[in-house]
């Protein structure tokens, strides 16, 4: 179910953005097979050629920021710069970075879908934008979602309310604020599935089983002993033990008389 956050500030329309958000979205779709998002080894830019300028991925470093790991020159065009390896909320103005680190680890913990409407000011040289925010989910080589698949659209508005050429977003770089957000958390598999319970049998009562007799009592792995008896001993050893005085009082003097 969505869920939609929209400041009091009317979202200017962001034509473009919408349809490269479209078609960048139903991209990702054709690559689930089954599953509740891609991976980020599915993605191969040649599937997104119309969006890839508008494109990016971000990398999940903290709660709430991601950073560019890849960014069109769309974006970079906005920045003035290359924006690779920096967060994604230095696009924003400080008011607004708090909604999209909350935006951003939506997408990452749920996951979810989550897409955001911008405005940027008009100043000198840099006359209006309207711009159009999407980040998709997407998971490592471990399975854990640490990667997002995006767009980031804007276009410059005449006092109408209506785009302008894309491409002439004015003076870089360019901070914007949000006016309206949706998010869209992801249908996930439970993580186990429990055991169905086998027709006709009752769990309530535990199964008795007879207690086999106790066993004399032994000490750990210990065999039963053999009782030890001495060898006899012999005569020589019987003397080797005995004290010269014993051994004296065994023998008899006999006289020989002449």
């Amino acid at each position: 179910m969505d869920r939609e956050t929209d400041s009091n500030a009317a979202s200017p329309a962001s034509a473009k953005g919408r349809r490269i958000g479209n078609e960048l979205r139903a991209y990702w779709e054709a690559l689930l097979a089954g599953r509740p998002m891609p991976a980020r080894a599915d993605i191969d830019p040649r599937g997104i050629d119309r969006a890839l300028e508008f494109a990016f991925i971000l990398e999940r470093v903290a709660p709430g920021m991601g950073r560019f790991r890849l960014a069109g020159q769309h974006i970079c065009d906005l920045m003035g710069m290359e924006v690779r390896g920096m967060p994604l909320t230095s696009l924003f103005a400080p008011e607004g970075r708090k909604q999209i680190a909350d935006l951003t680890e939506a997408v990452f913990a749920r996951p979810a879908i989550a897409e955001a409407q911008l405005v940027s000011e008009a100043g000198i040289g840099k006359p209006g934008l309207a711009g159009h925010l999407l980040m998709l989910p997407l998971t490592d080589d471990f399975g854990a979602v640490t990667r997002v698949l995006g767009c980031f659209v804007a276009e410059p508005l005449r006092n109408t309310g209506e785009a302008e050429d894309i491409h002439d977003a004015g003076r870089a770089p360019r901070r914007f604020t949000v006016t309206g957000a949706r998010i869209k958390p992801l249908e996930m598999p439970p993580l186990s599935e429990p055991r169905p319970k086998p027709a006709g049998r009752d769990f309530r009562a535990a199964p008795q089983f007879e207690q086999p007799a106790p066993m004399p009592a032994s000490s750990g792995f210990a065999e039963s002993q053999t009782p030890y008896t001495p060898r006899p001993k012999s005569r020589a050893e019987h003397l080797a033990e005995m004290t010269p005085d014993e051994r004296r009082a065994m023998f008899r003097v006999v006289r020989q008389e002449g």
